[in-house]
């Protein structure tokens, strides 16, 4: 049922009618969600595991080691939290997530790999090259903006709870806290992406390395501002954290892109090789003025008007 539909193709281009476009799309997404469902099963047994991994920095950086009693003896000098669960099904509830979302990451490889095959052979040579490039350059910069974010909880944790007041308990409900984890995770991933999309734009040729390089102060600023905004805190120490990464990739990307540009005017000097042929010239030329030039008749019997007026037939000039 789930053969793939290309395997009956013949067309070395990889055409097929549009049923079999459908059959492949399903194929392919029945494929990719047995592989979600089957790694989600099997991280349903470990999602203890999976939430400890979370929750333990930010539990060894503000976890309470006392009861709540004995800190409101001391005074309140010290501001701690708990990681609670509210309601009777919400284990339950919290355990179908995690496995939901490990089953999605864990099983990324076989999904997109299935995306892959699809689109694939609608592709030319130059576009699988570029697709390869940032496949495989988005996912160490992805995976990078997430380590910074698991590495930045644990203090913006503890910044956030300093602004209890004094004698209140600090509860914090694990749902939410894993939100919270996963939205700083896919914040920052996807953030370090874009000195790889600047780089494809360059590449594609949509930008210049020196529009980039001019844009420097506005990126700056850009970037600031954003980090500020995607993290929930308010030290600086954590808006720095994502921030700081982001500058020295842009002004990386820009580099790149600086030589890339050098690059492509050396080439364009050096003309095209000897087994290239040259650029055709297609811009419209003024003609000048044009010369009435008179046609004359092309028959004997067209020279003499009163001929043309009596051998006519039906209009024409003769039989044929």
């Amino acid at each position: 049922m789930l053969k793939s539909a290309r395997k009956k193709e013949q067309d070395p281009e990889g055409r097929m009618p549009l049923a079999e476009h459908l059959r492949e799309l399903r194929n392919r997404l029945a494929k990719a969600v047995l592989a979600i469902i089957v790694v989600a099963i099997v991280a349903a047994f470990f999602y203890k595991d999976i939430i400890e991994f979370f929750t333990n920095p930010i539990l060894s950086s503000v976890g309470c080691e006392s009861s709540f009693t004995e800190l409101a003896d001391k005074g309140g000098e010290e501001t701690c939290a708990r990681i609670v669960l509210n309601g009777l099904i919400t284990p339950f509830t919290l355990a179908l997530k995690i496995s939901l979302m490990a089953g999605v990451v864990l099983a990324s490889p076989i999904w997109l790999y299935q995306l892959w095959a699809f689109i694939a052979p609608g592709l030319h040579k130059s576009e699988k090259k570029y697709a390869y490039a940032f496949v495989s350059a988005g996912f160490p910069l992805f995976m990078g903006g997430a380590f910074f974010a698991y590495k930045t909880l644990p203090t913006m944790a503890r910044v956030l709870l300093e602004f209890s007041p004094t004698g209140v308990d600090n509860q914090l409900p694990l749902d939410e806290l894993i939100d919270l984890v996963t939205r700083m995770v896919v914040v920052f991933g996807l953030s370090f992406e874009l000195p790889l999309l600047l780089v494809m734009l360059n590449l594609t040729g949509v930008i210049t390395g020196k529009r980039m390089l001019g844009w420097w102060r506005g990126m700056i600023m850009g970037i600031t501002v954003f980090a500020a905004v995607a993290t929930p805190s308010t030290d600086p120490l954590t808006m720095m954290a994502l921030a700081g990464p982001i500058w020295v990739l842009y002004f990386a990307a820009t580099g790149f892109s600086l030589l890339n540009d050098r690059r492509k005017a050396r080439i364009e000097a050096a003309g095209p090789d000897d087994d290239e042929a040259s650029d055709l010239d297609l811009t419209p030329e003024d003609v000048g003025e044009i010369e009435p030039v008179s046609a004359n008749r092309a028959l004997p019997e067209q020279a003499s008007g009163d001929g043309a007026k009596r051998d006519r037939v039906n209009g024409f000039d003769d039989v044929t």
